[in-house]
């Protein structure tokens, strides 16, 4: 079963590449750890209402496009949280 979590990795990486970014450079542009946008992107890591506005920012995007993006993907995929 899929969670949120995934649900929300699933869209990062697809933002991520469209936006032609490595984690590395995603990760410095959010002031995050490379790491941690990879366990994000894997859905090992939930995040946080920071770390959401951190990625929206540094994907040039509105948090709220963010979680509407994150949102259906959870509806198109049945996942449970």
């Amino acid at each position: 079963m899929n969670t949120i979590a995934n649900a929300f990795g699933l869209v990062l990486r697809r933002l991520r590449k469209e936006a032609k970014l490595t984690q590395e450079q995603m990760g410095f542009e959010a002031n995050l750890q490379r790491k941690f946008i990879s366990e994000l992107e894997m859905g090992l890591k939930s995040p946080s209402l920071e770390t959401v506005l951190k990625v929206a920012s540094a994907l040039g995007i509105p948090p709220e496009d963010l979680v509407a993006q994150v949102a259906a993907e959870i509806s198109q995929g049945s996942i449970m949280g």
